[in-house]
């Protein structure tokens, strides 16, 4: 029987045969029944038994196995090794299938154990005890995953220890057994029970099983199981035991979140140590090597230790593994390091990033299926563990759907391969559940649910998973009703979840109330009502602020209500409650419903009971908190539910505190408050009675509570996040506490940018208190933030404000500090320990520590301030005492705090010891930037500390550096930081403008250079978007143009540069101005460019503020236009700045030039006209007159001088109006307007000033001796004024009416004809006013000398001190000898006469001739400023005055009047001495005086003329002057050169030709005035001043001082290019040439003036001229008759002139008859007939010629013309053969002349009445002129 059953058993075993088996099986069943009940007698082995047993279980049917093992322990077997064979397989039938089923586990354990017990007693059993082992190991498998291995320490214990009894030979597998009982004990947390293990365990190890001691010693050193120094002596003699000694000394220190500073270092050892092993020379240990540096480059990695894993990856790829196993390997180290490189760019998640992470988990998806393919199950974790980590940073809601292929690959291979990895399997099904629901995929994100829970052995997913299962289950039957409310809440948020962004957020709003009314339905709707405005009611009252007071009040009271929600409610469900409130409050602040999002945040926070009461913070103190009796009422189950909530929930509470906070911070921001700022009283628009006196808001009560209200929502918002952070720190995340920290200074940005850090020192102190405790998340940018902000809290409040109007002085040495109180030298002291934590943390030590230059930059300007407001000195080291390793951060800090201290200095507070600036740009240039940035803007400090300095070389060194690299970087970075670098080159480039200009040093083509770099600030300040740097800019280039912009060819050369500036403002004003965002780096007075402000430095007019600067701007743009006479773009230029300038005044300057070129192009300017309404009549009148001036045609002209003078009517501006009159009246007459016009609106201009009340501030006039004004006559009409009143010349006592008054008549006398009716009046009543002048100047003059007199030596003797009298009696003296120079010199004056008061006039020719007048009188005109004196005040256009002066001194000698010409000329020495203050004008009529003294006979008073001028016709001074504004004048039109540059070919300027040349239209000259000084004549008006002396000298035949002086005058008018003016200067030259006989060069002369052109007087004299110089060579030309011709053209063109061009050639034709009477007398006619009828011709010519002379006015011609017929007469009766005729015609020839001497007399005597008033007796050639008729 044993030996059929053994076969069948021995056929099933090797042939796998079940019917074998069962055919064994039921031979054995029948046999052992038949052995009990038929055949007792036969034998029957038990050992079968146990042999077909374990043959079933090895075929998987255990029932066969559990009866015969039954079948077995009935019978009584012998004890054999089957008796433990039984047991074994008894423990595998019972062996339990999970980890959960823990009796069966220990029914297990106790087979096995009695397996183990049996064999160990016998060395022949002890193979059984090994296989139990075996057995027992493969059962436990279940148990090895977390939180179930502390179940098999009593079993595996006991195993070893028998293994150790029966000294197994497999000594590896015991070593295996002993290092697992090892990792049991150590995750039971029994360390110590491990430590006495290790000490038996490590020396069986490392003696039986040397490969696996370094297994065991890693775990030693990881768990300090052995003594440190014990552990660093077994690692002294073997390099791996070293480096696993690093390793895991590391791996220590990371899991107890206490790394070392010098980590890099220690990897760096460790790496070092590895490469001492040669695996070539010794090729065993070429594995060992591999998993070192696997391991070292795994651990470098987590750590980011890019060099250390980038050099162990290269050694091994060197090794050159065949080992597919290891290539994959090496290909995810090679993953993960290209991951973590991307790490920076996908915590940002820039798109490129993104697709770089996703290739690498393709590759990796790859790799796994290798790995698959391969079968080794460590490199299938190894890829799966790198494939998860690399997909973590993809897990967000919008990009996690690219990981499901990867994910559901790691999934399916980890449980193809039973995983014990149960937490990464967990975390894996959870992800695939969230993205199969994402895409709807309920039922496989059901099943991974299922699976993510049946893994999640520890339990940390447990709450999640449920909520999550149960969500998704209520997904898949939405239209089923749930009974449970927590149900409802979720199905209703999962509905609102699916909205669609084109729902109404009113069907969103509808779905989230619905969950909250779900879970609160008593006082959900209450709390949430607590914002509906609509249930704010507000009573009868109705004041300013019921509405804000009832709204506050109904918020308080409502939300008050939802604690009760709570303490009804008690610990039902609370953490479901708490996941799904958490969930509302996310959902809801997702879809912006934030009402809902804050009061479920309410409702949520209500679970996170507080244990200890926290203080509320608000503004910088501490209060307490609204809510703080709610959280004291909170029961003893609450209580206790807050004692066991779980890490999640907590965290949970954080999250909803941040979004509580951040909704809160919303409603704020609605009600237009931001955090922790004041609410802002509304505006009263309500109406009131006369005197309402307004309630002062912090007065009302009602606005008290809305503002209190409104702070204690600011309060709670602050309140979350502190909480939040607290949270943070109990459950030791600092990710929570990191959130917090942004959270707090994001949303209080703004109280950070406006210096306001004081008000969150306390909440930013708890901050940092926690950050200290829980790290800072590998966040240091934060952590230094939140110290900066802090430690800026802590001591800007005491920063002394008066400081900052010192900030512009720089160095200035402070020698006295006042002393810091208690507590602000305790807040700064803390300030600086928060600085010099974060400066030392951060000082590059730690590689991961280091943040950017930019934020540690921050910090160093806030400790480096602390620092001088504690007076502490900064040592030379520059730096805190601690200092970094990394070199190029330290050299950096020190540069940046050396420039702190120069910021800081000169401000008041101690002045600290810095570096030279050679020194520190030195330092600068050899630092090692990371920040571009930082470098740039340290380079634009230098700059600028440079500039403050005065160091000009330095300064032009760092600028050039600055704007070099700066412009580099512009083009490479991004648009924000471009602004940053322009706004440093805008600076940069803008102070090294301002270096330049104060460096000139007179070199004008710098100013050019300055100019171009403040373009170049202004465009940098354009890119930067900043209107304030870029009118800064413009304000500087204005400045630097400003001096040379009167010159045309300066303001072509400005034109571009120009054009730029103002579309550079004109871009940047209409770019909307953004707040600025950035955090200054000084918040305080500074000595930096930051602090200077925009008003720094002087400005000059035109640049006062933006809108002038930008009108002056757009002015000179159009004056370049201009220049280049191109008006349509200059009133493009002009229609831009009316479209671009704001509507304010400063667009009036643009009108009016808009008006003005509008009025030159003939186009309508009535819309532009309109816009100087409201301006005042002087300005609308100039207006006008400008128009006038600039208008194309005659109409035009007419028109705008007409509303010129319509525009002046109120009595201030009747002068203005009477010089518009005067004006008009001569372009009336230029422009040939009827005779009639011209003199109306003189004569009108007469009527004004006549009829004005002047203030009378002269003495009244005495009545003249001899009735001197008596019997003057007034033209007609112009003694009446508009009243009708007859006004006396007695009555006009003010100089500037007279002298107006005389000014119009000889206007009046130009435009009449020397023949009109009226002309020899207005000759005579612009003489009387002249002369009227003289009287009441004098009497004035004297009145006031004679009440000076006594006044000053009273003064003088009495009031003045000792010292000034001293000083007087100086004065005196050098008065005296100055007298006493004077005496020695030839005398200039005659002194008056003793009986003679000063204000007497002189009473005769002679004494007006030889009248000087007096010093005193002199004195007193040059000071007095009254209307009754000539001075500057009373003729304010003197050489205006002198112009029509010296137009009267020709009328009236023309009409024989030289007498009364005397006083007038005085008066022009008295102008010329008094109000133009020039001796050379003085000069020039005393020459005339000379002249008319000479004619006069009037020897004595002509040579005292000739003595006051002297010698010395042309000054020194004058030469100097005129010289020196040709110059200037030249320079203004050179083309400006760069210092840099040539002159080019095409630069030059190519001459224009004579075609091109427009006709000149010849114009009177006058003088001009010095427009600086006010005072003399200006340099260019000189070389007219010497023409006209010389020709007066001229007329004195002082042939030599008049040609100089013509010389002189031609020469400058040439440099000057006034070809007019040296025409007539070359006709002077000609006469003089003339006079000197030298007529071919006078001939010379005439051929060079008359190509240059001039007036008609020109023409006339320079053909008489030439006709002179002609006839005295005997060459007769035909000149006199072509200037006939052109001015007989010339009278149609211009009638007004009509009369003049009729007398000069009426006068030229008289001149050619008289050369032909002479050629008539000189030849012998030899037929008498045809001389007679020449004759008879000429004399009819003659006649003619005389009734024109009287038509046109010039009868006193006639005399000449009878005198020429009667030399004809007598011709023609010489000839005359008859006696009779011939007697006839000497009878005509004596009547001729009789009449001729008749005429004389009549002239004469006619002058004798005129002369009548004077003593013309005493004048011995007082009528030396006139002609008596001779020869007949």
């Amino acid at each position: 029987m044993d030996l059929v059953i053994t076969q069948e058993l021995a056929r099933a075993e090797s042939q796998q045969d079940a019917a074998s088996l069962k055919k064994a099986y039921e031979l054995i069943k029948s046999a052992n029944l038949g052995k009990s009940e038929f055949d007792p007698s036969e034998s029957f082995s038990p050992d079968l038994f146990v042999l077909c047993a374990e043959q079933a279980l090895k075929m998987g049917q255990p029932e066969v196995s559990e009866d015969c093992i039954q079948m077995y322990f009935k019978v009584k077997a012998p004890i054999t090794q089957f008796l433990g064979r039984a047991h074994l397989c008894r423990a595998q039938m019972c062996a339990p299938k999970s980890a959960e089923n823990l009796e069966e586990f220990e029914n297990c354990v106790t087979q096995y154990m009695k397996a183990i017990n049996f064999a160990k007693g016998e060395p022949r059993y002890y193979f059984l005890v090994y296989n139990a082992s075996v057995l027992y190991w493969q059962m436990v498998r279940p148990f090895l995953e977390p939180g179930y291995r502390h179940h098999l320490i009593p079993s595996l214990s006991q195993i070893v220890n028998v293994l150790s009894q029966t000294e197994e030979e497999d000594k590896e597998w015991h070593a295996e057994l002993m290092l697992e009982l090892l990792e049991c004990y150590l995750q039971a947390g029994r360390k110590e029970e491990a430590a006495r293990f290790c000490s038996t365990a490590a020396p069986f190890i490392k003696s039986h099983v040397p490969q696996k001691y370094r297994q065991m010693f890693s775990v030693m050193v990881r768990h300090e199981l052995m003594d440190k120094l014990q552990l660093k002596e077994e690692k002294k003699n073997s390099i791996s035991l070293s480096v696993t000694f690093y390793i895991n000394m590391l791996k220590a220190k990371a899991e107890q979140n206490d790394l070392p500073g010098d980590v890099s270092v220690i990897l760096r050892k460790a790496y070092r140590h590895l490469s001492r092993y040669n695996h070539q020379r010794f090729p065993s240990i070429r594995e060992e090597k591999m998993l070192l540096l696997f391991e070292l480059a795994r651990f470098s990695l987590t750590l980011k230790c890019m060099e250390i894993s980038s050099d162990c990856l290269s050694d091994l790829k060197k090794m050159e593994s065949k080992d597919p196993g290891k290539l994959i390997e090496i290909e995810c180290l090679e993953c993960e390091s290209e991951a973590l490189r991307l790490e920076n760019q996908m915590k940002m998640y820039i798109r490129a990033a993104v697709e770089a992470q996703l290739d690498i988990i393709q590759r990796l998806d790859v790799a796994l299926q290798r790995a698959v393919r391969l079968g080794d199950p460590r490199v299938i974790h190894v890829v799966c563990t790198t494939q998860w980590n690399t997909c973590l940073p993809l897990l967000q809601h919008n990009l996690r759907h690219h990981l499901r292929k990867p994910l559901a690959g790691v999934a399916d291979v980890l449980e193809k391969v039973d995983s014990l990895m149960t937490l990464l399997r967990c975390q894996v099904h959870m992800e695939m559940a969230q993205i199969e629901e994402d895409e709807d995929r309920l039922e496989p994100a059901m099943e991974h649910l299922r699976k993510a829970t049946r893994l999640d052995t520890l339990g940390l997913y447990q709450d999640r998973l449920q909520m999550a299962s149960t969500r998704l289950r209520l997904c898949t039957t939405l239209y089923q009703a749930p009974e449970r409310a927590e149900d409802k809440a979720i199905m209703a948020i999962e509905q609102a979840k699916k909205a669609t962004p084109k729902d109404s957020v009113r069907k969103k709003r509808a779905l989230l109330v619905n969950a909250g009314l779900a879970l609160a339905p008593d006082t959900f709707q209450i709390v949430l009502d607590s914002e509906n405005e609509a249930k704010v009611s507000t009573g009868k009252s109705r004041g300013r602020f019921t509405y804000l007071c009832a709204k506050a009040r109904h918020h308080i009271v409502s939300v008050d209500k939802a604690a009760g929600h709570l303490r009804r409610l008690g610990n039902e469900n609370s953490k479901e409650r708490i996941q799904i409130w958490a969930e509302l409050a996310k959902v809801a602040r997702k879809q912006g419903v934030w009402d809902v999002c804050r009061t479920a945040s309410r409702f949520c926070l209500l679970y996170d009971n507080v244990k200890v009461k926290k203080s509320r913070l608000r503004r910088g103190k501490k209060r307490r908190g609204r809510d703080g009796s709610v959280q004291d009422t909170w029961s003893h189950p609450e209580v206790a539910l807050q004692r066991q909530v779980c890490p999640d929930l907590l965290r949970k509470f954080a999250e909803v505190g941040f979004i509580g906070a951040e909704a809160t911070v919303h409603l704020l921001r609605s009600e237009g408050v931001e955090l922790n700022d004041r609410a802002i009283p509304p505006e009263d628009l309500s109406q009131h009675p006369a005197g309402y006196v307004p309630e002062p808001p912090e007065a009302n009560a009602e606005w008290i509570t809305y503002r209190t209200w409104v702070e204690s929502l600011s309060q709670y918002a602050m309140n979350n996040w502190l909480r939040s952070a607290e949270i943070g720190q109990e459950i030791q995340e600092a990710w929570i506490v990191q959130n917090a920290v942004v959270y707090v200074l994001n949303h209080n940005h703004h109280l950070i940018l406006a210096g306001r850090q004081k008000e969150l020192v306390d909440a930013l102190y708890h901050l940092l208190s926690i950050v200290k405790a829980t790290g800072h998340s590998g966040d240091p940018v934060m952590l230094v933030t939140l110290c900066n902000t802090l430690a800026r809290g802590l001591i800007i409040s005491w920063i002394p404000v008066q400081a900052a109007e010192k900030s512009r002085k720089f160095m200035r040495p402070n020698t006295f500090h006042s002393p810091l109180d208690a507590g602000a030298t305790s807040e700064i002291k803390t300030a600086v320990e928060v600085c010099e934590f974060a400066l030392n943390l951060t000082n590059g030590s730690a590689p991961e520590e280091t943040v950017p230059t930019s934020t540690r930059q921050q910090l160093i300007a806030t400790w480096v301030k602390a620092k001088q407001l504690l007076q502490q000195q900064i040592g030379p080291r520059l730096g805190t005492e601690e200092q970094g390793t990394n070199e190029d951060v330290s050299s950096v800090t020190r540069v940046l705090i050396a420039l702190e201290m120069y910021s800081c200095n000169g401000l008041g507070l101690m002045d600290f010891t810095v570096p030279s600036l050679a020194q520190l740009v030195k330092m600068a240039s050899e630092c090692n930037w990371s920040d571009p940035l930082v470098e740039l803007q340290t380079l634009t400090r230098l700059t600028h500390f440079a500039y403050a300095a005065r160091d000009h070389e330095t300064t032009m060194a760092c600028a050039h550096r600055a704007v070099e690299m700066g412009i580099k970087y512009l083009k490479i970075f991004g648009p924000e930081e471009s602004r940053l670098v322009a706004e440093m080159l805008c600076t940069a480039t803008g102070i090294q403008g301002r270096s330049i200009m104060e460096n000139l040093k007179g070199r004008k083509q710098l100013r050019l250079v300055a100019a171009k770099a403040f373009t170049e600030s202004a465009r940098f300040g354009g890119i930067a978007g900043s209107s304030t740097l870029v009118m800064l800019a413009a304000r500087h280039y204005w400045n630097a143009w400003l001096p040379l912009l009167s010159s045309a060819v300066y303001r072509k050369k400005a034109k571009g540069a120009l054009k730029r500036i103002i579309g550079i403002i004109n871009k940047t004003e209409a770019r909307k101005q953004e707040k600025e965002k950035t955090l200054l780096l000084h918040q305080w007075p500074t000595a930096d460019f930051q602090g200077g402000g925009t008003t720094e430095g002087y400005f000059l007019p035109g640049a006062e503020d933006d809108l002038t600067l930008r009108a002056a701007l757009y002015g000179l743009l159009f004056h370049s236009h201009a220049d280049q006479d191109d008006w349509e773009g200059g009133l493009k230029v002009l229609d831009e700045a009316v479209q671009v300038l704001p509507r304010t005044a400063h667009r009036l300057l643009i009108f009016k030039h808009m008006v003005i070129v509008k009025a030159k192009l003939g186009q309508n300017f009535s819309m532009e006209i309109q816009k100087f309404k409201a301006e005042s009549e002087d300005y609308l009148a100039r207006m006008w007159h400008r128009l006038a001036l600039n208008s194309p045609s005659v109409s035009g002209e007419l028109a705008c001088y007409n509303s010129a003078i319509q525009a002046l009517q109120k009595p201030e501006t009747e002068w203005q109006k009477v010089e518009y009159l005067m004006e008009f009246g001569q372009w009336l007459h230029h422009r040939h307007f009827p005779l009639e016009d011209v003199v109306f609106h003189l004569r009108w201009a007469v009527e004004i000033l006549l009829a004005m009340k002047l203030p009378s501030d002269a003495p009244e006039a005495e009545p003249t001796p001899d009735g001197e004004y008596m019997a003057m006559q007034m033209p007609p009409q112009s003694s009446v004024s508009e009243a009708g009143e007859v006004v006396s010349l007695e009555q006009l006592r003010s100089v500037r009416q007279l002298e107006a008054l005389a000014r119009v008549h000889i206007l009046l006398a130009l435009v009449l004809s020397p023949g009109a009716e009226g002309y020899e009046d207005c000759c005579l009543a612009a003489y009387a006013f002249f002369r009227h002048i003289w009287q009441v100047s004098l009497m004035t003059a004297g009145k006031s000398v004679l009440e000076s007199r006594p006044l000053a030596a009273t003064s003088s003797h009495l009031l003045l001190p000792k010292k000034e009298k001293e000083n007087e009696r100086s004065k005196e003296k050098e008065k005296e000898k100055g007298k006493e120079e004077k005496a020695k010199e030839p005398k200039q004056c005659q002194s008056p006469a003793p009986n003679k008061q000063l204000e007497d006039l002189p009473t005769s020719i002679e004494e007006w001739a030889s009248y000087s007048c007096p010093e005193e009188v002199l004195s007193v005109l040059k000071q007095d400023r009254s209307d009754s004196t000539v001075n500057p005040s009373s003729i304010q256009k003197p050489t205006y005055s002198l112009y029509f002066l010296d137009h009267l001194v020709k009328a009236l000698q023309k009409m024989c009047l030289h007498e009364l010409t005397v006083p007038i000329l005085q008066l022009g020495v008295l102008i010329s001495d008094s109000v133009v203050g020039s001796k050379g004008l003085a000069d020039l009529y005393h020459l005339r005086l000379a002249h008319v003294c000479s004619e006069l006979k009037l020897s004595e008073a002509a040579a005292h003329h000739e003595e006051a001028v002297g010698q010395v016709y042309v000054s020194e001074l004058e030469q100097a002057s005129c010289r020196k504004d040709i110059a200037l004048k030249k320079e203004k039109n050179k083309e400006p050169l760069l210092e840099e540059s040539l002159p080019t070919l095409s630069e030059q300027t190519l001459p224009i030709r004579p075609g091109e040349i427009k006709p000149l239209e010849a114009k009177d000259k006058i003088l001009k005035m010095n427009g600086e000084t006010g005072r003399g004549l200006d340099g260019t008006s000189f070389p007219l001043l010497w023409m006209l002396k010389a020709e007066v000298l001229l007329e004195m035949n002082l042939y030599q001082p008049a040609r100089l002086l013509l010389s002189e005058a031609h020469l400058a008018f040439q440099e000057l290019d006034e070809p007019c003016a040296e025409a007539q200067c070359l006709l002077l030259l000609a006469q003089l040439a003339n006079k000197e006989k030298n007529y071919g060069q006078a001939k010379k002369m005439i051929a060079q003036a008359q190509p240059l052109g001039g007036s008609e007087e020109f023409w006339y004299n320079s053909t008489l001229t030439l006709a002179e110089a002609l006839l005295s060579m005997e060459h007769p030309g035909r000149e006199a008759t072509k200037l006939i011709n052109a001015f007989k053209i010339l009278k149609k063109e211009r009638p007004n002139r009509l009369p003049l061009l009729e007398f000069m050639i009426t006068d030229l034709e008289a001149r050619c008859l008289s050369l032909r009477v002479r050629v008539a007398q000189q030849s012998a006619v030899t037929e008498a007939t045809e001389c007679s009828l020449l004759l008879k011709d000429m004399d009819d010519s003659l006649l003619e010629i005389e009734r024109k002379f009287i038509d046109c006015g010039y009868k006193e011609n006639c005399v000449d013309v009878k005198l020429e017929r009667a030399k004809i007469k007598r011709l023609r009766a010489q000839n005359e053969e008859d006696e009779e005729q011939k007697t006839a015609y000497y009878l005509e020839a004596y009547g001729l002349a009789q009449g001729a001497v008749v005429e004389e007399e009549g002239r004469l005597l006619s002058v004798q009445g005129l002369l009548s008033l004077q003593d013309v007796s005493k004048c011995p050639g007082s009528c030396v002129h006139w002609v008596t008729p001779t020869g007949i």
